[in-house]
């Protein structure tokens, strides 16, 4: 549900930001804007600033920015509907109720049941745990070296062995025998009836990422079959789509997700300071996974265990990962088997530096490759290489192709095998029918520099001018006769120049109401960048010398993509041509525009723009 957004204003209003980010970060006042320590990267020198005349918070040295709104969601890694929901309840906003259908209503309360029934049974298994009949439990996870609190963390649990115990705490809550066989607890047939699924097991709650029971997991003690059992897909869990220790590891300020297999090895990692760490649910990794990781992180390093099947699963994980869109690293554990037995074994600092050596997956994989052919043989090296050009046709960026290509020859320059003959591999493979990398326009070295050259002077010359119209709106009149959001050559630029512009007309600058249009937080962060452009200047000669010569070069780029865009036609080159004639006029006014800066920017209030 999209809420109005007059509701979103509201409350981000009445939420001031400096108030919010100052229960995170401790904030020093330095004229009319607050300084911290970023919490987004780690830093000495405090880079991080809160403007409260914008409400917008911008960091200089990794780019983070935004509103209150998008400070919430970056930090505590959540949605713009759960951020904006904490926001309400912080400010005593009642946010409107949302309408369901009858068939709906009916939908969502019944999930509700459902997640009552999995917190009410958390309950039943921790209590056990401290019974009498869970002391094998107890005992057991003791012997794994887990602490008090560290049991009590992950809500873990016992399933007695009677196989009736939690069927009964249930059912006198009021649960019918329907909402209990749909919870995935139970186990049902005609001669028993209803039995508990969970037995002479250690349980394991499994969390969504807003901390809700969705299932468990149990581990059978001694030689029982299966030695682990997970809840079955419900309404409310799906494995392919949940991570275990999702809920902690989402406010990690580590820049990457641990993914490991099994529950103990999580909550290891976690014991021993590792609170990024996460498990896929007795399931391969999924697009479903790599996509829920994408939400907070771009970079996992994979822990998998050491075995066969460890390997298997890695390799599998990784171009999964990686058409994700992230970078997938692996770090070896040998001799030991899992992060669990490393920790136990070696302590957290060499783990530590296990992760510090994580090596690349992609090469990962071709040291794989090469285990599985005789290297010694001819024919075990050509299918080696054949193999090596399979893994590089995957990729569709040429350069980076070109880099593994020069890695692999390098690694096995024993076998006296050049890049281009590789390449031709590679080339050949694609022929045979799979579809080849496609490959950009190609370009002069010197045309290169020319267009990063050109494309960097457009951007800045944009940021700047929407920097400058936002903390000194008197430019406006400087600029609205000269410039229109029409004019902004970057799509993101332009919807933000159509918003500023909007506002303008309307009275109210406020960039951090602007912001709220935003819903992709990439976006936000880019928006909010335009608002906090710097450029060292001097004094304001410089500023207006500066200030016009941004509006000509916005002007020059416009003029330019539609001459580039426009279909050539009597009247379209009638209008380029009056184009162009403004523009040479605007040249012409260059030393009258940076005097109309100084003039405006006088009468205005003096912003941050050349901190």
């Amino acid at each position: 549900m999209r809420y109005d957004d007059n509701v979103i204003e509201e409350v981000r209003s009445r939420n001031d930001i400096v108030e919010v980010i100052s229960q995170y970060v401790k904030l020093t006042r330095r004229g009319a804007t607050y300084f911290g320590l970023c919490p987004f990267h780690n830093e000495k020198t405090a880079s991080f600033s809160v403007t409260p005349s914008k409400q917008m918070y911008y960091c200089f040295g990794c780019g983070a920015g935004g509103n209150v709104f998008t400070f919430l969601m970056q930090y505590e890694n959540q949605t713009f509907t759960e951020a904006l929901k904490t926001l309400a309840d912080r400010a005593g906003v009642q946010l409107p109720q949302i309408a369901w259908s009858p068939a709906a209503g009916q939908k969502a309360a019944y999930r509700q049941k459902l997640m009552e029934i999995q917190k009410e049974a958390a309950r039943f298994y921790y209590y056990q745990l401290r019974q009498p009949a869970g002391k094998d439990g107890l005992a057991y996870l003791y012997g794994r070296d887990l602490s008090a609190d560290t049991i009590k963390n992950f809500g873990l649990g016992w399933s007695e062995h009677s196989g009736t115990g939690l069927y009964r705490y249930l059912h006198t809550k009021g649960y019918t025998d329907e909402q209990l066989r749909d919870s995935g607890l139970f186990s049902w047939d005609e001669r028993r009836g209803m039995t508990d699924r969970f037995r002479d097991r250690v349980i394991f709650p499994i969390m969504d990422g807003s901390s809700r029971v969705i299932g468990f997991g149990g581990r059978v003690l001694g030689d029982g079959k299966p030695k682990y059992l997970n809840s079955p897909e419900t309404e409310i869990f799906d494995k392919s789509r949940n991570l275990y220790g999702l809920h902690i590891a989402r406010r990690t300020r580590e820049d990457c997700f641990l993914l490991c297999e099994g529950y103990m090895d999580v909550i290891a990692m976690h014991q021993a300071g590792f609170t990024n760490a996460v498990a896929s649910l007795g399931t391969a990794l999924t697009s479903g996974h790599a996509s829920l990781i994408r939400r907070y992180t771009k970079k996992v390093l994979l822990l998998y265990d050491s075995d066969g099947a460890g390997i298997r699963a890695a390799r599998r994980a990784i171009p999964i990962l990686r058409e994700a869109g992230l970078d997938a690293r692996v770090v070896s554990l040998t001799p030991c088997k899992d992060p669990d037995e490393f920790i136990r074994t070696n302590g957290a600092a060499a783990f530590r530096e296990r992760l510090e050596k994580a090596g690349d997956g992609f090469m990962f994989r071709v040291r794989c490759a090469a285990e599985e052919c005789d290297l010694n043989d001819p024919q075990g090296q050509n299918a080696f290489f054949e193999q090596c050009a399979g893994l590089l046709l995957e990729m569709e960026d040429e350069l980076e192709r070109n880099l593994y290509i020069e890695a692999i020859v390098r690694e096995y320059s024993q076998f006296k095998v050049r890049a281009e003959d590789l390449r031709r591999r590679v080339n050949v493979l694609a022929m045979k029918g799979r579809t080849p990398p496609r490959e950009p326009k190609p370009f002069e070295e010197g045309d290169q520099r020319q267009a990063k050259k050109k494309n960097s002077s457009e951007d800045k010359a944009q940021k700047l001018m929407l920097t400058w119209l936002v903390n000194n709106p008197s430019l406006f009149r400087v600029a609205e006769p000269n410039l229109s959001p029409e004019d902004f050559t970057d799509p993101l630029y332009r919807e933000a120049a159509t918003l500023l512009f909007s506002q303008y007309r309307q009275g109210e600058i406020n960039p951090a109401r602007l912001l709220n249009a935003f819903m992709d937080g990439e976006d936000q962060k880019r928006v909010a960048a335009l608002f906090h452009a710097t450029i060292p200047l001097e004094d304001e000669q410089q500023e207006g010398q500066a200030f016009a010569d941004a509006l000509i070069r916005i002007r020059e780029a416009s003029l330019q993509k539609r001459q580039e865009d426009v279909e050539a036609t009597v009247d379209s080159m009638q209008a380029l041509l009056q184009e162009k004639n403004a523009l040479e006029e605007l040249k012409g006014r260059r030393q009258q525009l940076a005097a109309e800066y100084v003039r405006q920017a006088a009468e205005g209030t003096r912003g941050n723009s050349y901190m």
